[in-house]
């Protein structure tokens, strides 16, 4: 299920800092139950030693300036949310309305407008355009026995490999059950891409268009909770082209 939040302010403008996932992560965790919450940052859907959030969110969408290394967006700005729990959703929508202001990097900000999206015909081969980065890494220990993290590109064969495997553990992990016993998922480039660095936990990621092939039940779960790693902290959500 996924929403759209329309996001307004009394100044005309909001003001975060260049990396702002966090307070939108912490945004989202204050207007669900604190019941969900504790359970979703505490434990989440547990796959072996894996714990997956099974939500994401997309950047803050608008018109921008970068000033002294803030983000100054004029207002109204689109804020998207998306996850396959139901639960998650709807409480963060009905907490929303009911309080009508919320707090975004200390300032106060109001929601004008809620909109539900409808669901797409996910297929086995669909064109996507990415909404923030896809990320997928593995962990290496080095020659002198240190433990490194290598983030994969798309043109690597492992890219596609740590997506199919990191989804099929979602899959398990929410619904408690096997994946689809089918072909692996597998992602193309359409064109150029682009590489993502995030400072503060140099996190790197990808933006493009890909063409994506697999089970449409997976794809569907990739669509409401993000492709690749670190969807709860806004990453790897897609649009159908």
């Amino acid at each position: 299920m996924r929403i759209t939040f329309k996001i307004s302010s009394d100044k005309g403008k909001i003001e975060v800092p260049l990396d702002y996932n966090h307070p939108i992560q912490s945004l989202l965790y204050h207007n669900i139950s604190p019941e969900l919450a504790s359970f979703l940052h505490d434990k989440g859907f547990s796959y072996e030693r894996r714990s997956f959030k099974m939500f994401t969110f997309s950047r803050l969408i608008g018109r921008y300036d970068i000033n002294d290394g803030r983000i100054i967006f004029e207002t109204p700005v689109k804020l998207i949310v998306s996850s396959p729990i139901d639960q998650f959703v709807s409480e963060l929508a009905n907490m929303i309305l009911r309080k009508g202001e919320l707090s975004l990097c200390g300032k106060k900000v109001y929601v004008e407008e809620i909109i539900v999206h409808q669901e797409p015909d996910i297929k086995s081969t669909i064109k996507i355009r990415t909404m923030t980065p896809i990320v997928a890494y593995s962990t290496l220990i080095t020659t002198d026995k240190k433990k490194k993290t290598y983030y994969y590109n798309p043109i690597e064969r492992e890219f596609s490999e740590i997506l199919d495997k990191n989804l099929r553990k979602k899959y398990e992990a929410f619904y408690g059950k096997n994946p689809p016993k089918t072909s692996k998922l597998s992602i193309k480039p359409l064109g150029r891409f682009g590489e993502k660095i995030y400072r503060d936990n140099v996190i790197k990621g990808y933006m493009g268009r890909f063409i994506l092939e697999g089970d449409d039940k997976l794809i569907k779960l990739a669509y409401d909770c993000g492709l690749g790693s670190k969807n709860f902290q806004g990453f790897g959500m897609f649009d159908l082209l």
